[in-house]
């Protein structure tokens, strides 16, 4: 099997080496790509700088795979790779116990495998995983956060692999907020959002911090069956 990929980045890079990417990525060294083009586009240009997205062929055949997104792993398995990889500040002795535990229990042996399957943790997932290992939420409020943040499979390799990334949780503050305490139910979004950068220790993304000043450029609205005509109506 075949997938197209892509991988977003300040410099062309025609042919992926392993061994050059950060340590400390959520699955260590290795070549990250997506297989989303919109997503390469915005990882090219992540430090405000013009970039290039790069398009490859993956064949899949003879390749050794852990795919974490097949049913008998579960988000645990996700979470101990994060934490022997990712770099975490552990500010308490539950934090340590935390972390020794999964790394015991649910660390999959990675070693051997051409490319990995798993989840992708921005910056907000991260805290909700910090704040896990410390006992501050349960697993369930774990996974639902992770659910709502619709994430897709990330892949980590020392070939080639695949990477999708997650959509923030700021985007969604009220039903991430309510998962984590009832107390948010009937609260503001826009409130909420600085609520869970408080709670979170994760600042508000830049395009988002203050949209609730910002005026509003489009005002148009149609039902879903009358999409068609209206994108007509709008181009004709």
């Amino acid at each position: 099997m075949r997938k197209i990929l892509y991988h977003g980045s300040l410099e062309i890079i025609s042919t992926p080496m392993y061994g050059q990417g950060k340590v400390y990525n959520d699955y260590g060294q290795g070549f990250y790509c997506t297989e989303s083009l919109e997503l390469a586009k915005e990882w090219s240009c992540a430090e405000r700088e013009d970039g290039y997205v790069n398009q490859y062929e993956m064949d899949e055949t003879g390749l050794l795979i852990l795919n974490l997104m097949e049913k008998h792993y579960s988000v645990l398995h996700w979470l101990a790779i994060l934490m022997k990889y990712r770099k975490i500040r552990l500010s308490s002795a539950v934090m340590k116990r935390g972390r020794e535990w999964l790394l015991e229990h649910f660390l999959p042996d990675v070693d051997g495998y051409d490319v990995v399957i798993g989840y992708r943790a921005d910056d907000s997932y991260f805290s909700f995983a910090r704040a896990f290992v410390n006992n501050e939420i349960s697993l369930e409020q774990l996974s639902y956060a992770m659910r709502l943040g619709k994430y897709r499979a990330e892949s980590g390799t020392k070939n080639p692999m695949v990477i999708v990334s997650t959509a923030s949780p700021y985007k969604f503050t009220k039903d991430v907020m309510t998962a984590l305490d009832e107390k948010y139910a009937d609260g503001d979004a826009f409130a909420l959002m600085k609520e869970m950068e408080k709670v979170s220790g994760v600042a508000i993304p830049a395009p988002i911090r203050g949209i609730e000043t910002r005026k509003i450029r489009h005002k148009n609205v149609c039902e879903k069956d009358g999409i068609a005509d209206f994108v007509k109506g709008w181009l004709l």
